[in-house]
């Protein structure tokens, strides 16, 4: 659904060393395996995403088995989806140590050993750190390298590679829905979360394809962006910042630093090789102690760019337009996915399962959802149109559809308002292009990484907090109500800062050229 911001910064590198020699492209790049990537980045979306935009099938089955409110039945389903996107930054620093793949494996495990346990859940409780905590952090761990993979991989057709991957969040929707409701119906919920806790094991497979690149490919790689993108590496020259092609962030160490780690490791070499006629024993030992001075060595490097990079920005909260953005954040991302987590229950108490059942409402939200992207963002790129207009105008009708949705109570009624939200929905697409706006690009990955944990939160709190409405007032109107001015609320914080004072300069400048 989101490009993560390791993908959006740009791992611009030091090109002097390469040099101006013509260097040939590599065919995995832009092409060749950078598909493979592309391909494993969508089943990750299918799996990951997909299957948490039809937890509403499995929030039914657990209201009816454990008999509890349902602002606390909710929490499990936002616990996931929230914590699948605030985790971002600190699997970042697995990634700077362990690389795409290896995180991605490990995420992929620990997902489906959240699946499988909670399918022996005796309570809510259980199913909060099963399901909510322990699949939440593996898809962070998986979601996070398969975004982070396309953007190493691809240079000129970055754009289209990021469309096609993320556009499984809208399949998967529409199939896990399916999935789920025959699963529960055949099988029961419990049967249905242990059948898809082995699915899930397939996100380790597609973590084995996240292939890296070699410092070679990263080279050419720098070479051919060097020459497409030469004023735009110059304004990054200076960022100490870069995106090893091996889907490991790293950054230029300090130079004493380096030589004492290099030569604590190389006098550890020079002792085991001299000591060869020594004991067994004491060679276990050398290479036990080479082995941890080598680890220590790449756990301080990878926390200490991990900790630059995402606590580095402080000054990006001295924007009022960004901290808005963030505000906005904060209200919107849950008004997208309460529909998801209660729609179903909705359905039932208007008795409109039969229909439900031939084309589920949240299956219109998911399909339309990938048109929406698409087409919103073709509108945004023609000439003498506005992003920033583009992106209002699809919040400003997503606004109004969720505070419409409940006053329809007929299937026609709710499909139309359904696919309304599922197209407006469409300007996730739209956000890195708006941030960049906001902040520019020197600072656009470390603040897209903070609106991406923004919108978490909002995962996190808004299904519960709809639940909770419910209960007191048995029934999801005021839910949808209340959701809808709180992310109207966060529309206006958008609408009242000074957005011109960003655009006067510009225009200034455009008119002197004029001139």
């Amino acid at each position: 659904m989101y490009a993560s911001r390791e993908d959006i910064g740009y791992d611009y590198g030091d090109d002097s060393k390469v040099g101006s020699k013509p260097i040939k492209p590599n065919p995995n790049i832009d092409g060749g395996w950078a598909w493979m990537i592309v391909l494993s980045s969508f089943l990750v979306h299918i799996l990951i995403m997909g299957s948490q935009m039809a937890l509403g099938i499995l929030n039914m089955e657990w209201l009816e088995e454990f008999n509890q409110s349902r602002g606390l039945t909710a929490w499990v389903s936002s616990l996931s989806m929230g914590i699948t996107l605030i985790v971002g930054p600190f699997i970042g620093l697995f990634i700077s140590m362990c690389g795409c793949r290896t995180t991605a494996i490990i995420g992929g495990i620990l997902n489906a050993l959240g699946w499988t346990l909670s399918a022996y859940a005796s309570n809510v409780h259980y199913l909060f750190l099963t399901f909510g905590v322990t699949a939440g952090i593996g898809s962070g761990m998986v979601y996070l390298p398969a975004v982070v993979m396309v953007g190493q991989y691809f240079q000129k057709r970055r754009a289209l590679a990021q469309g096609l991957s993320t556009t499984g969040t809208g399949f998967g929707a529409f199939l896990m829905t399916a999935l789920l409701k025959y699963l529960c119906s055949e099988f029961g919920w419990r049967n249905a979360m242990f059948i898809q806790g082995a699915i899930s094991l397939n996100l380790c497979v597609c973590g084995a394809l996240m292939r890296p690149l070699s410092p070679k490919d990263l080279r050419e790689k720098y070479v051919v962006r060097s020459d497409s993108e030469e004023n735009r590496a110059k304004a990054l020259s200076h960022s100490t910042e870069t995106i090893k092609s091996n889907g490991v962030l790293s950054e230029e160490p300090e130079k004493q630093e380096e030589a004492v780690n290099e030569e604590v490791l190389g006098s550890v070499q020079h002792i085991e090789i001299g000591g060869k006629s020594g004991s067994g024993r004491s060679m276990y030992g050398l290479r036990l102690l080479k082995a941890v001075s080598q680890l220590t060595v790449t756990v301080r490097k990878g926390f200490a760019l991990w900790y630059s990079s995402y606590f580095g920005a402080a000054s990006l909260f001295t924007n009022r337009v960004f901290v808005a953005f963030i505000i906005w954040a904060l209200f919107a991302y849950s008004s997208f996915v309460i529909p998801f987590i209660h729609l179903p229950e909705i359905v039932k108490q208007y008795n409109l399962s039969r229909q439900d059942n031939v084309f589920p409402l949240t299956s219109i939200i998911a399909i339309v959802h990938i048109f929406g992207k698409v087409i919103l963002g073709i509108i945004s790129d023609l000439p003498g149109i506005s992003t920033w207009n583009v992106f209002l105008m699809a919040n400003f009708t997503l606004v109004t559809c969720i505070l419409t949705l409940p006053l329809m109570q007929t299937y026609v009624g709710l499909a139309v308002v359904c696919a309304l939200i599922g197209f407006s929905s469409g300007y996730f697409s739209l956000m890195p292009v708006v941030t960049e706006d906001l902040v520019g690009t020197k600072h656009l990955a470390n603040a897209y990484g903070i609106i991406i944990c923004a919108n978490g939160i909002s995962a996190l709190f808004g299904p519960p907090f709809a639940g909770w409405i419910y209960d007191i007032t048995q029934k999801y109107d005021f839910s949808f109500y209340i959701a809808g001015l709180l992310y109207m609320v966060g529309i206006i914080f958008l609408l009242i800062q000074p957005c011109i004072e960003k655009k006067q300069p510009r225009e200034k400048s455009t008119e002197e050229a004029q001139v």
